[in-house]
């Protein structure tokens, strides 16, 4: 049965207290005691805790007992909010029913609050709005409120306002999730459907996919099929995140856990992917998800010539658990043998570059980044670089050579109209034209300058 299973997620712009509410609601169900307890419990990267951010989604199992006297079981996936992470963000919704919104008391609603409600609503999640750090003196919950009630169309007096730090109406989060969001659909009858929501690579294991079921069920004894690359496996372990990965005899539909593949080649298994059984498999795959595509582009290379198969083999294992990095190799007559890799961003660059000199120990030299280019060659043929070394040889068969640009909305007091568009000006963009927004509809105008879906507003009521 699933009626008392709920699968959220939080989503948040970065630094408003996403980690710390994660914590908190781990401390209240008693899922880690007070012995135990390390700031940010679900950031286990070193990266994660020094630089204050989550880089990978992660998921927990939570038994919580609500006012009622009722038992439910809550699948929360805490999900980055820095703008170069959104991938992980899109790849946790698919996991979910619901999603709590955090929102800074004392900074309100931010850019990547909106990007990441955008996906939660286009994903056609239950939003839980939350006002959190109404404890700093310079907080204004009430206003940050109305602008939150004018975003989604609820009532200002329905949005929880929760201080993470110190525990301020935290439960009552608990409580809405349990209330509002919906418990997964019992289709453990089914031929067995899960969706790889992530994974990393385990030495001794293999490869650990974490899954949803969406339907049917898993049990240690079954060989499981990959839709889209055809491999069977024989898992090592199949269990859930308590936080730690504990084993377990089954997984049904409506589940959120973890599979030890035994896979030792990351191709095998795709974020993404389906999972079937071998025996009895479904007569298809889930819808899966958009690749990213990167935007900016770096060579690198290992300092000592002799690391290049070490250099290759940790950027396949960090492709394993972050599927928007893309390399393939490239030969430089100054540095060598190297690779050519596809990032989202520069702060993805640098946690990529960090990771591989920490985890993998290797000493390894970025080149400068660059965007992809377009060049127009005669007779209309369009090729893509990302390298000068790319560009075809012969000059005089290029027409015109294009670079990126993107239309920007800027939404801002007048006071700061100065200072943005000379910003804007050095960065050699082109001013269009001002528009003025009273400030309580400012929100609506941009939700509604998108593709409003009808089931929006029965999906938040």
């Amino acid at each position: 049965m699933t009626t008392h299973i709920r699968n959220f997620c939080i989503i948040a712009h970065v630094d408003h207290g996403k980690s710390t509410l994660a914590d908190r609601l781990l401390h209240l169900t008693g899922t880690v005691s007070d012995r135990d307890t390390t700031e940010q419990i679900l950031d286990s990267m070193d990266l994660e805790r020094e630089k204050g951010v989550t880089i990978k989604a992660s998921a927990v199992r939570m038994n919580y007992v609500s006012k009622d006297g009722d038992a439910y079981e809550l699948n929360l996936i805490d999900t980055p909010g820095h703008v170069d992470f959104s991938y992980e963000v899109s790849r946790a919704l698919k996991a979910c029913e619901g999603a709590v919104l955090v929102v800074d008391a004392t900074q309100g609603i931010e850019a990547q609050t909106l990007a990441n409600l955008y996906q939660a609503l286009e994903a056609d999640l239950v939003v839980i709005p939350v006002i959190n750090k109404i404890d700093l003196p310079s907080a204004h919950p009430a206003e940050v409120a109305e602008d939150i009630a004018s975003l989604l169309g609820v009532n200002a007096d329905d949005v929880i306002r929760i201080s993470a730090k110190d525990g301020l109406n935290v439960e009552q989060v608990l409580e809405s999730v349990v209330a509002r969001v919906p418990p997964p659909k019992d289709e453990s009858d089914k031929p067995l459907r899960a969706l790889v929501f992530d994974s990393h690579y385990d030495s001794y294991k293999g490869v650990i996919a974490y899954i949803r079921v969406i339907e049917g069920a898993i049990k240690p004894t079954d060989t499981l099929h990959m839709f889209a690359t055809q491999a069977d496996m024989k898992p090592v372990e199949i269990g859930i995140f308590a936080p730690v990965m504990t084993p377990v005899q089954s997984l049904t539909a409506g589940e959120v856990g973890y599979i030890a593949t035994g896979l030792k080649t990351i191709h095998d298994c795709r974020v993404g992917d389906t999972m079937t059984l071998t025996a009895h498999p479904a007569a298809g795959p889930l819808p899966g998800y958009r690749h990213p595509k990167p935007m900016v582009f770096a060579g690198i290379y290992p300092v000592e010539a002799d690391d290049y198969p070490e250099l290759r083999e940790s950027l396949d294992k960090l492709q394993l658990n972050d599927a928007s990095l893309t390399f393939q190799p490239e030969t430089s007559q100054a540095l060598g043998f190297g690779f050519r890799a596809g990032f989202l961003g520069l702060f993805h660059m640098e946690i990529i570059q960090e990771r591989i000199e920490r985890e993998y120990l290797l000493d390894v030299l970025f080149t400068a980044p660059s965007v992809e280019y377009e060049v127009l060659m005669i007779g209309d043929q369009v090729i893509t670089v990302d390298s000068p070394a790319d560009l075809p040889a012969d000059e005089s068969q290029i027409v015109e050579i294009r670079e990126p640009w993107m239309t920007i909305e800027i939404i801002t007091p007048t006071d700061y109209y100065g200072p943005i568009m000379d910003l804007v000006t050095k960065r050699r963009g082109i001013y269009k034209s001002p528009r003025n927004i009273p400030r309580r509809i400012v929100f609506n105008s941009i939700l509604k300058s998108r593709s409003p879906k009808s089931s929006w507003t029965s999906s938040m009521n």
